[in-house]
C-alpha cells in the first residue's frame, strides 16, 4: 500500500474569518458584528485560508460548495462557531430529480473542510431522487468531513437509494484523493439499497477514522469498485486507504423494503476494494461484522488488511469472505491478522466466526482468536472453490470442546479440532482453548494475565512499521506477538 501524504499546510497571510448567523444577512461584510445569513454565502465566497464559523441555529438550505482552497493558499472551512453546534435541516426541501445532491454538495473542489454540522432530515419516497447528507463527487481533492452528526437522510420506499456521506469518484482524469472523513457520528438512516458511509469508484488515498456509524438500514462503512461509477475500469475502486478506529453497531437489512426480512448489511464492507488498511475498528451487533467481497463477476476484493479489530455478536457471520454465489466475484490475497471473533453466528445461520463463500483465493488468517457462541461452529465454508488459503497460529474456542466444536471445510463439517487440522491441512500451530477475556459478559475482549493468547502468534512474525493493537499499544510487546486484537 502507498503511504498517504496530508500536507501541513502553513496558515496564509490574508486569510480571513467570516461568521454566518441567523440574525444576519447576505448583504453585510460576514464579519462578527455584521454576519452572513447563509451557509451558501460562505460557500460561494471564500478564499484559500478563509473560515467561515457558523453560529447556532438551524438553516434550513442545501449548500453547494463553489469555492476551493489550494495547495499554497490552504484549506476553505465552513465550520461550527466554537461550542455552538449549527443545524442544516433538510425537512420539506425535496432532492432535485437526477442531479447529484445533498445538504452539502461538493462537486470538483479542492482543499475544503466540513465541519462540526448536524445535518439531518432528507427524505424522499421517489426512486428517481436520492439524499444525501453529504455528497462529494467529481474531480475533488484534499476534502474533510469531520465532527458532524448526521442522521434521518432517508428513502422511505422500495428500490431507492439516500446516504448518511457519500464519496463518488466519477472522473477517470481525476481520482478523488485525500478525503478525511473524521469523528462523525451517521445514525438512523434509511438508505434503501445503499449504504450509510460509503467510497465508490476512483477514489484513493484516504482515510475514513474514528467514526460511528449506527442504527441504520443498510451497510455502515463501504468502499466498492467495479459499479461502472468512474468510466475507466481500471480506476472503478476505492483504493490504497486506510479504515481505522471506527465503532459500528445495529447494522441490519430486516425489514428494509429493499430486503424484506433479510439479515444482509455489514457494518464494515469492502465490495471490489484494493489495498485497503481496516484496522482497530469494532463492529458488533450487524447482520455481518465486516465482508471481503466482489459482487461483479471477474472482479476482486484484494491485497486487504484486516487487522487488530474486535468483531463480536454480529447476527449472521464476524468475517466473510468471497462472492455471495458462483456469478459474484472473489476475494484475492488478503490478510485477516490480530482479529478478536467472538460470539457471532448469533442467529446460527451456520456460518460461524468466518465464512468462505465463492472464489476465496490466496488469503492469510493468522493469528486470530475465534471464539464461536452456542453453536460451537469456528468455519463455515459450503463452497468448494476456495483454494491457496493458509490457516495457522489462530486460538480457537467454542462450548462444545475440542473434541465436538465444528469447523467446515469445502461443504465437509468436521467434528474436533484435530479432525479439522488434518481434513484441511490447515492451522498446524494452532491451539484449542479458552482465551480468558476479561469479561466474557460485557463482553470486554482484553486478555487476562493468564490467557493462552498472549505469546501464541507466530515466532517469525513483525508487525508492520506503525502498527499497534485495538488500543494503540505496541504490537509486540514480549517475545512472541499475541493472538487476537489486544496485546497484553
Amino acid at each position: 500500500m502507498r503511504p498517504l501524504f496530508f500536507a501541513l499546510l502553513a496558515t496564509p497571510v490574508f486569510a480571513t474569518d467570516f461568521h454566518v448567523a441567523k440574525t444576519g444577512l447576505d448583504t453585510n461584510p460576514g464579519t462578527d458584528a455584521a454576519p452572513w445569513r447563509t451557509i451558501q454565502k460562505a460557500a460561494d465566497t471564500l478564499a484559500p485560508g478563509d473560515t467561515a464559523f457558523v453560529h447556532a441555529g438551524v438553516y434550513k438550505e442545501r449548500v453547494a460548495l463553489h469555492v476551493s482552497g489550494s495547495a499554497g493558499g490552504g484549506f476553505v472551512t465552513i465550520r461550527n462557531a466554537p461550542n455552538e453546534k449549527p443545524i442544516v435541516e433538510g425537512a420539506g426541501l425535496v432532492p432535485p430529480v437526477g442531479e447529484d445532491t445533498g445538504l452539502f454538495l461538493i462537486a470538483d473542489r479542492s482543499y475544503v473542510v466540513v465541519q462540526g454540522f448536524e445535518i439531518r432530515n432528507y427524505k424522499t419516497t421517489r426512486g428517481e431522487r436520492v439524499p444525501a447528507g453529504v455528497f462529494v463527487t467529481g474531480e475533488s481533492d484534499h476534502i474533510e468531513i469531520r465532527g458532524c452528526d448526521i442522521h434521518h437522510i432517508r428513502y422511505n420506499a422500495k428500490n431507492g437509494n439516500a446516504f448518511g456521506i457519500a464519496v463518488y469518484g466519477t472522473s477517470a482524469a481525476h481520482p478523488i484523493t485525500r478525503v478525511i472523513l473524521d469523528g462523525n457520528n451517521v445514525h438512523h438512516l434509511k438508505t434503501g439499497n445503499s449504504e450509510s458511509v460509503v467510497l465508490n469508484g476512483n477514489v484513493t488515498d484516504f482515510e475514513i477514522t474514528n467514526n460511528l456509524v449506527h442504527d441504520n438500514n443498510n451497510i455502515g462503512l463501504d468502499f466498492i469498485g467495479f459499479e461502472g461509477t468512474c468510466p475507466d475500469v481500471a480506476q472503478d475502486q476505492a483504493r490504497d486507504g486506510v479504515c481505522r478506529g471506527n465503532t459500528v453497531w445495529n447494522i441490519s437489512s430486516y425489514g428494509n423494503p429493499a430486503y424484506g426480512l433479510s439479515y444482509s448489511a455489514d457494518g464494515i464492507y469492502v465490495d471490489g476494494g484494493a489495498r485497503i488498511v481496516i484496522e482497530k475498528n469494532v463492529s458488533h451487533h450487524n447482520d455481518i461484522g465486516v465482508e471481503l467481497a466482489s459482487e461483479h463477476g471477474g472482479r476482486a476484493t484484494s491485497g486487504v488488511i484486516l487487522r487488530d479489530n474486535f468483531i463480536f455478536k454480529n447476527r449472521i457471520a464476524g468475517l466473510f469472505m468471497g462472492g455471495y454465489d458462483a456469478q459474484r466475484g472473489s476475494c484475492e490475497n488478503c490478510t485477516i491478522t490480530n482479529n478478536t471473533f467472538f460470539q457471532n453466528d448469533t442467529k446460527r445461520d451456520g456460518n460461524g466466526e468466518i465464512a468462505f463463500q465463492h472464489f476465496v483465493t490466496g488469503n492469510t488468517i493468522t493469528q486470530n482468536i475465534f471464539a464461536a457462541g452456542k453453536q460451537s461452529l469456528l468455519v463455515g465454508n459450503p463452497a468448494t472453490t476456495n483454494s491457496g488459503n493458509a490457516f495457522d497460529y489462530n486460538l480457537y474456542f467454542a462450548p462444545d470442546g475440542v473434541a465436538d466444536s465444528q469447523w467446515q471445510w469445502k461443504n465437509s463439517t468436521r467434528t474436533g479440532f484435530a479432525d479439522w487440522q488434518g481434513f484441511a491441512q490447515q492451522d498446524a500451530h494452532s491451539l484449542f482453548a479458552d482465551a480468558k477475556f476479561v469479561n466474557a459478559l460485557t463482553p470486554d475482549l482484553h486478555l487476562q494475565s493468564v490467557s493462552p493468547a498472549i505469546d501464541a502468534g507466530d515466532p517469525a512474525f513483525a508487525p508492520a512499521i506503525g502498527e499497534t493493537d485495538i488500543d494503540g499499544q505496541p504490537r509486540l510487546n514480549g517475545a512472541r506477538v499475541d493472538a487476537g486484537a489486544d496485546e497484553f
